[in-house]
């Protein structure tokens, strides 16, 4: 079989080395000795191959626990702010009440504000509750989420009037409708939702610092920061090597998945 290659594809192959260079630079990186990362940067081969810098993250950083702390506090914030969401997004929807439409706005306004708004009433609160140094001061300013709400209750206005009112002349109540009707309708629209909030909440740096001090409740991007600007300047090897495993560990846990039903 012959494959026509033109000048578009190879456009699109170059595009697609290039935004794999990051990903195959910290796999090489990470298996390198200091004085080769920059010697050698191109080179995406390690010579001589080392495990010195994961060693020595092992050693000196509760990496295990950096490894369950992200997991752990993104898999809590996605399920709640899915859950609230679909149950926002479906009174949005289907039920009528005074002032609903201002509440919608309320909670598209609330997408406006900045976070450095609330950064700061909600450290005295999670102060105040004496939740600092816990997963429960990470995890509770996140519960809730207006853009969930408002993406949500877009996807179930696109579901027809019919199906709700097949659903209630069959005798139905409105957690049955939702759950046994709508969430299986919605579910690739939940999908993609619940994956745009854990990377968000993975990756989410600014929070977490100012209500963790214990370095054993660090998430993996604090992590990071462990490595980056110390007294020797920034350990690129150990930093890949953090990095590597948080990928490895996020791979693992998304691979071991059970497939949904079809």
């Amino acid at each position: 079989m012959r494959i026509k290659v033109n000048g578009w594809s190879l456009l699109l192959l170059l595009c697609l080395l290039c935004s794999f260079f990051p990903l195959i630079w910290m796999f090489s990186t990470a298996f390198k000795q200091a004085d080769q990362i920059f010697n050698e940067f191109l080179n995406p081969i390690p010579h001589p191959f080392t495990l010195q810098n994961v060693f020595y993250v092992m050693n000196s950083v509760p990496m295990l626990r950096y490894m369950t702390n992200s997991p752990l506090i993104a898999c809590i914030v996605t399920a709640f702010q899915l859950f609230t969401g679909i149950l926002a997004a479906y009174a949005f929807t289907r039920f009528e009440f005074a002032g609903r439409q201002f509440l919608f706005y309320v909670v598209v306004a609330s997408m406006l504000i900045p976070f450095e708004v609330t950064m700061i009433p909600n450290y005295l609160l999670v102060g105040k509750l004496g939740w600092l140094n816990s997963y429960a001061g990470v995890i509770a300013p996140q519960l809730a989420s207006g853009m969930g709400v408002f993406l949500l209750r877009q996807t179930f206005r696109s579901i027809p009037l019919s199906l709700f009112e097949s659903a209630k002349v069959g005798g139905a109540g409105d957690w049955h409708i939702l759950w046994k009707i709508t969430f299986p309708v919605v579910r690739p629209s939940i999908l993609a939702l619940g994956i745009l909030i854990f990377i968000n909440v993975w990756n989410e740096y600014f929070w977490p610092p100012l209500v963790i001090n214990d370095k054993n409740m660090f998430t993996i991007p604090l992590a990071l920061q462990l490595f980056i600007s110390g007294e020797g300047g920034t350990s690129w090897g150990p930093m890949m090597a953090v990095a590597m495993l948080a990928s490895a560990a996020a791979f693992d846990c998304f691979s071991h998945r059970k497939p949904a039903d079809h």
